[in-house]
C-alpha cells in the first residue's frame, strides 16, 4: 500500500508540538491525531481539528503533505475582543 507523509500540529501556548508521520494512503485526520500521540485521549466530538487552518471532520481522508491541526478552545470570543479594543482605543483618543 502507498504511503503519505503528513504533519500533526498541536499549538500549545508554551511550546507548540509537531509530529511528522508516515501513514498509509487513505488514512484520516483521526488516524493522524491518534498516531501522533499528542492527545492520548483524543475525543473528536470535543476536540476540533483541521487541515491547513480549515476545520475538517475527523473522518476526512488525508493527502500527502497535509498539516493536521488540533485546535484549542478559544479563551475569548473574537468579536468581544475586538469590541473591547475599539472601546479602549476610543477612550485613549
Amino acid at each position: 500500500m502507498a504511503e503519505i507523509r503528513v504533519q500533526v500540529c498541536h499549538p500549545l501556548p508554551q511550546a507548540p508540538q509537531l509530529r511528522d508521520l508516515t501513514l498509509n494512503e487513505g488514512s484520516t485526520v483521526r488516524d493522524a491525531v491518534v498516531a501522533s500521540g499528542l492527545l492520548p485521549q483524543f475525543d473528536p466530538d470535543h476536540c476540533p481539528v483541521g487541515i491547513f487552518g480549515k476545520k475538517k471532520a475527523p473522518e476526512t481522508v488525508l493527502r500527502d503533505g497535509d498539516r493536521v491541526e488540533i485546535y484549542r478552545p478559544l479563551v475569548a470570543d473574537p468579536k468581544d475582543a475586538r469590541r473591547r479594543r475599539a472601546v479602549k482605543k476610543e477612550r485613549a483618543a
